[in-house]
Formats: structure tokens, sequence, C-alpha cells
């Protein structure tokens, strides 16, 4: 026998029933699924096989956003470097961005699993994993260079007004993650909008570098030239070498993480490329609208999709299966007034020209009523019987 797994079948007992630590039975219930599968089996008819629970699911999205992660972290580094006035080589960019990009999430684990844990105490209910996916979406939200104090706060707000409140786990109306970043964007935000600041340790505390949506042409001078002047070219833009927000910069490792999700059937590819769809007839329809170059009306639809965190929201914060709809129409429509609320709220509003985090916290609120609507219309095509 395993010796890890018979120093939990010993210990189980003062965890559960009426045990002296039953009340700390989700903690152990949790640190035990850490280590094995869940073990309870269903012992009578019927019988339900499914490869799937909830600790899979979640692992499939960490693996998806693995490569979000990693780019996340080498750019940091590469962007301190381009702040010292440095070329810094592979090694160096990561240890440098590894040091500012993992207290950051080891603050948003700590912090989160401390909240999780004690109202799964008090509820008695086991600890949910699904804070496993939760914990490393907000940091990837966030700037490098975000106090820590500011991230703990965050992420708490999130796992108790945007979840706990309502339940937990498979009852929030909001995504947890994105309700975190909304709380910090709106109580400081110059910490978290305008100009990104990149950390330049052994220099100066921080050097501010404008991202790509805050870039505006000059009069008479169209958006692309303006973005392209500023370095910030589509190639640039679509591979992810622009400073931002740890793991939105990077459009291919994004499009990367969601085929992976797609294909193992996690992510429903609807709400992808209907807000994909949205985003792209969205900006077709601004640019052939004359006037306003040098704003981002006249960006087109590959500029819209790779700057800025879109494609990172619909792929991974959009997806979610609690706060999405459930319905297949009603996840296209989802996904396309996601696509086309981002790219109006840019053009229209240049002071918050980042739309995607509350389009898709609003479409949050709206995903019951779309399936409301989409069975109403299905239920009243039945023929009555007679």
């Amino acid at each position: 026998m395993n010796p890890l797994k018979k120093i939990f079948d010993k210990s189980e007992p003062h965890f559960t029933g009426d045990g002296k630590y039953k009340k700390f039975a989700p903690l152990f219930d949790a640190t035990k699924t850490f280590f094995f599968l869940p073990s309870p089996r269903t012992k009578v008819f019927p019988f339900i096989r499914d490869h799937l629970d909830l600790k899979r699911y979640m692992s499939f999205v960490l693996i998806a956003l693995v490569p979000a992660l990693l780019f996340g972290i080498y750019n940091t580094g590469f962007q301190t470097g381009i702040a010292r006035g440095e070329t810094l080589g592979m090694g160096k960019s990561f240890l440098i961005g590894g040091g500012l990009v993992l207290p950051i999430i080891i603050v948003s684990y700590g912090v989160g699993f401390f909240w999780e844990i004690l109202f799964a105490v008090v509820r008695r209910h086991k600890i949910s994993e699904g804070f496993l996916v939760t914990g490393i979406l907000f940091p990837l939200t966030l700037p490098a260079t975000i106090p820590l104090w500011q991230v703990a706060l965050g992420i708490s707000f999130g796992v108790v007004i945007g979840k706990e409140v309502f339940g937990g786990t498979g009852r929030n109306v909001l995504n947890p993650a994105l309700t975190a970043r909304a709380f910090i964007f709106f109580s400081y935000p110059v910490t978290m909008s305008g100009n990104i600041w990149v950390a330049a340790k052994d220099t100066v505390d921080g050097i501010s570098g404008a991202t790509a949506l805050s870039i505006t042409g000059i009069e008479g001078e169209s958006i692309t030239t303006a973005l392209k002047t500023a370095g910030f070219s589509l190639s640039d833009l679509f591979l992810g070498f622009v400073p931002g927000s740890i793991g939105e910069t990077s459009a291919l490792c994004c499009l990367a993480g969601a085929l992976f999700l797609i294909v193992t059937r996690i992510a429903n590819f609807r709400i992808i490329l209907g807000g994909i769809a949205g985003l792209v007839v969205t900006a077709i329809l601004f640019y052939l609208i004359p006037g306003g170059q040098e704003s981002w009306s006249n960006a087109g639809p590959l500029y819209h999709l790779c700057a800025g965190g879109f494609l990172f929201g619909i792929c991974f914060m959009a997806t979610d299966p609690v706060s999405a709809p459930g319905t297949h129409p009603g996840r296209w429509i989802f996904g396309f007034l996601i696509g086309f609320l981002t790219v109006t709220i840019r053009v229209v509003n240049p002071a918050f020209v980042e739309g995607t985090m509350l389009t898709i916290l609003f479409m949050n609120v709206f995903a019951p009523m779309l399936d409301h609507l989409v069975i109403k219309y299905k239920t009243s095509k039945r023929i009555p019987n007679v």
C-alpha cells in the first residue's frame, strides 16, 4: 500500500463522523484529493461513468493557461530590460520576470484559499477546486508591479463578494477573477489603467510604458501609423512583445490555450467564435465610417483582435460555464455581444479603451435572461398538445 495513502486512511476517522477534528473535514478532504483522485464511487444502480470531474476540469484549464503564464513571466523580464535600456537574454528575462510575477500568484492563492477554507469550514462543505483557476486567472489580468496588498484585497473581494455570498462555486453570477480585477481597477485606477508600470530594479522604482490601447494618432495621422511609430506593430501585438498585464499581451498564447480547451471540450467554441465574430464585424463597421482616422475606429479588426485583453477574456473568462449561458443559441449571442461591446467601448469612450473586463461582467448578468429567451422561443414553436 502507498505509505502516504496509509497515513490519510489512518487519519480519516478523526475528520469524519464524530471525530474530534470533524470541523476541519473540508481541509482534510481537499488535502487528500490534492494527492489522490476522488475516492467516492457509485455503489448502486444506475452507474454513471464519466472521466471528467471538477478537479480534472480545472486541471485542463490550468494546462491551457501555461503558455500565457510562461510568456507573461518572460515578457515581464523582457520589458524590464527595455525599461532599463538593456537587452536581456531569455534566462535573465525569466529570472527577473519570475521574481515579479510569482509573488503575485503566491499571494493570490494564499489569500484566496484562506477564504475558501474558512467558508468551507463554517458551512461544512467540501473545498471546491474551482479556485485553482480563479487563483491564477486573477494575477494574469494584473500589471506585474501591482502592490501585493492590492492583490490580497482584490482576490478577497472576488472570492467573498463575487462568489461566496452567492453560495460558492457553481452559484456565482459573475466571474470571480474579473470581479476581483474590476474592484482593483475602480479602487486603484492609477495602478491598473493608463500606463503600465514596468519594474526596473536597481535603477528606479518603475518606468512608465504606454500600452497599445492608450495610443492615439495625432490629427491627420492614422491610428495604425501611430501604433507602428510607438513600436506596436501587428506582429508584436500578436506575439505579445508589448507592455501590458501579465497574461494578456500574447494573442498567440491565448489562441493556443483556446484551441486546447476546444479540442478537449472544456470550453464551448460558440462563445469564442461568437466573440471574435462580434469584434470583427463591429470593427469593420466602424472602419467603414468616414472620419476619425486617428482613433481606434480606424484601427481595423486585426488590431482590435490582438491589442488589449480581448482574446484572453473571451477564451478564459467568458467561457466560464457557471456565469455563461447554457443554451447553444444563447452562447452565440453572448459571445457576439461581448465582441460588439468591446469595440464600441474602445471607439466611443477613449478614456476607457479596454472594455473587455466590464463587457464580460455585463454579459454575465444577462446570461440567465439569454437562456430564458432562447428556451421561451423554442417552446413557443412546439406543436401544442391536442
